[in-house]
């Protein structure tokens, strides 16, 4: 089989990567170089390579939404409750005021250590109670998550 000889121009950083590759690798700068230009010529190439981005949006814009809606859900929780506790908190006398703050740093750091052991476990208060009001909008994200992943598995 007959070969064609070219010179190339390369910067050095590029010369300097194909050499520790070629050295890595045990083959020869050409062949690489030639297996390089053979997948950026490959008429299919560009619809693999497109195809990859588009299942990348696809999983980035799936996990943008999750994001937008548990932030959504985070800030009408936190509104509620602050409302609620605001309605139905009476003021405390200033004789009290030291057993109050007291009290209320005990029962902070009681949640902080709860919170601590929940996120230790691996569980999302949120995704429980997403999954709770819509358990078929979780479970089509997880199989949605999972074909990507396999997608994603045989791609490579």
């Amino acid at each position: 089989m007959s070969q064609y000889r070219l010179n190339l121009f390369i910067p050095p950083d590029h010369a300097r990567r194909l050499d520790e590759l070629a050295v890595k690798k045990g083959v020869s700068k050409s062949s690489i170089v030639a297996a390089a230009l053979a997948s950026w010529l490959s008429p299919d190439a560009g619809d693999q390579r497109e195809a990859a981005i588009a299942r990348r949006l696809d999983r980035l814009t799936r996990q943008y939404e999750r994001l937008e809606r548990d932030q959504a859900i985070l800030i009408e929780t936190v509104a509620l409750y602050v409302r609620y506790y605001l309605t139905v908190t009476t003021p405390v006398p200033e004789a009290h005021q030291d057993a109050v703050r007291a009290q209320g740093k005990a029962r902070f750091t009681q949640f902080v250590e709860q919170l601590g052991r929940h996120l230790l476990r691996g569980h999302s208060l949120l995704r429980d109670l997403v999954e709770e009001i819509q358990p078929d909008t979780v479970r089509r994200e997880a199989d949605a998550a999972a074909s990507v992943r396999q997608a994603d598995g045989e791609a490579t």
